[in-house]
């Protein structure tokens, strides 16, 4: 059935309320018990004083949100707002050479943070998939990259080549991982798009424009070689109308999310309350619900800021960079559920998609969502929790084709065809449910914990069954529901705007 199938506007009405109750029921249990344990022993090192004018301690558990903001904030205004001057210099004073500027600015901004051992360690890759990639081999460039990354994130290789930098400065573990894992994955595209060119191969400046440019050098989001090649070397900088203030609307909503994140995690200690599983069991199922259903999306949120703040500044270099992530709220099928658009492309166009085709074929599926996740295991660095979080999203991924299969034989198909295309979304959001909720216990493996995952599922599917079970798949229907009106929306306003214009 068609994705504008309607629903009657007092339906859609119920279903929001539901929605909007059952989510301030939930949240109010999480508040009540943030404060109550507010100084339990177990939470005195992750929850420490906050802005004094709340009252109440602060939620620090996510090392990566507070280093942004404490003491990797400095480096970020200083490197970026460097970059940023540079850029608008020199976009005026050469716009056809500025590709060349932002590398001699991003070569030198790294080895002034890491130091000229780090930069001749990142050389060093780049010229050995620079070389391979003149091979125009597919396999043989997939081999060598793969190999290269697996030096960042396999000991004792990893180990070894942190020894090089060791000694620069309290953040130098997480630059050098994120910087070099990066790099990598540019240099396979690199390599890749190069095996794709007709004739002749890029420059080696080429690639060094590509990997050094760097809003996108040390956290990304990796933009594909071909895509970056284009816009990079575009000699027309002009603007689309509004654009600047769409950039300046956007920077201000990311300011504006980041404090609100920040005052939340006085009062809802989302990410403290999973480390303690005593505290966790005491919590009621619509709260233990709401506690994973809240990590999910805290992890967007964080995703969606630091992509967010880079992509400004590129697009301040009038680049189209890699959107952030399409929120876990507005998701209920595995095919779109990814915390990193840029990593998900590269692996789509590379991987994914070229091994799978159109996917309805269930074996070249099942080998191209295989072939993805031992990309994506080794590019998170391979261990036993992300070994499990592989596992079960590969497992949802192809087992969302079979079900698709198995109800598209003729008795079911027959089935959808005789109904109401308002009744056929209905049943849909019914599977849609259930899927919604397979997607959080999945990933909220990678995001928190096994143990915290298992006591989850145990108190939804079993511990809960069939009252709280049943309750929270129907509270996850009506935002199924609403996710399907929003993409109705969606789907009408782009029919609307690519219809001709008649005078």
């Amino acid at each position: 059935m068609g994705v504008k199938a309607a629903l009657p506007p007092y339906e859609l009405g119920f279903y929001a309320l539901i929605l909007t109750c059952a989510l301030i029921y939930s949240l109010n249990d999480i508040f009540v018990v943030s404060r109550d344990n507010m100084n339990r022993k177990t939470f005195r090192e992750n929850v420490r004083s906050g802005w004094h004018y709340f009252g109440r301690k602060m939620d620090v558990a996510d090392f990566e949100w507070v280093m942004w903001f404490t003491t990797f904030r400095n480096y970020i205004i200083f490197v970026l707002s460097g970059h940023v001057l540079f850029a608008k210099i020199f976009s005026m004073l050469i716009p056809r050479h500025r590709s060349l500027v932002y590398m001699v600015y991003g070569m030198s901004a790294v080895w002034s943070i890491m130091g000229d051992t780090y930069l001749m360690v990142i050389l060093s890759h780049c010229v050995v998939l620079y070389s391979v990639s003149l091979a125009k081999k597919r396999w043989l460039c997939f081999t060598a990259g793969l190999c290269s990354l697996a030096t960042f994130k396999v000991e004792p290789f990893s180990t070894w080549q942190n020894g090089f930098v060791t000694g620069t400065f309290d953040l130098q573990d997480v630059l050098f991982y994120g910087g070099s894992g990066f790099t990598i994955m540019r240099c396979m595209s690199f390599a890749l798009e190069n095996c794709e060119k007709e004739s002749g191969n890029y420059s080696p400046l080429e690639l060094l424009k590509y990997n050094f440019y760097l809003p996108f050098f040390f956290f990304g989001p990796i933009m594909t070689f071909d895509r970056f090649h284009t816009q990079i070397n575009t000699g027309d900088l002009s603007r689309k109308e509004k654009e600047m203030w769409d950039i300046q609307v956007h920077a201000i909503a990311h300011l504006g999310v980041i404090v609100l994140v920040d005052v939340l995690f006085h009062f809802l200690y989302i990410l403290t309350i999973p480390s303690d599983l005593k505290v966790v069991n005491r919590l009621s199922d619509w709260a233990v619900a709401g506690l994973a259903y809240s990590n999910l999306v805290y992890d967007w949120i964080k995703a969606a800021v630091m992509f967010g703040v880079i992509n400004t500044i590129s697009r301040l270099d009038h680049l189209d960079p890699p959107q952030p992530p399409k929120c876990i709220t507005m998701l209920y099928v595995f095919a779109e559920t990814h915390f990193d658009r840029g990593i998900n492309d590269w692996l789509c166009k590379y991987v994914y998609d070229f091994l799978g085709e159109n996917h309805d074929n269930i074996k070249k599926e099942l080998m191209a969502t295989v072939s993805t996740f031992a990309v994506t295991t080794l590019w998170l660095g391979p261990c036993e929790i992300v070994y499990i979080w592989s596992f079960f999203n590969c497992f949802g991924l192809n087992f969302e084709l079979w079900v698709q299969k198995f109800f598209q034989m003729k008795p079911f198909a027959g089935l959808e065809g005789k109904m109401s295309e308002a009744m056929s979304r209905r049943i849909r959001g019914v599977f849609g449910a259930a899927n919604f909720w397979a997607i959080i216990l999945y990933n909220i493996l990678a995001l928190n914990s096994l143990d915290f995952a298992v006591l989850v599922a145990k108190r939804i599917l079993i511990a809960g069954f069939p009252v709280s079970t049943l309750c929270i798949w129907f509270v996850s229907y009506c935002g199924v529901q609403m996710i399907k009106e929003r993409e109705r929306a969606l789907a009408i306003e782009e029919e609307e705007s690519s219809k001709p214009k008649t005078d």
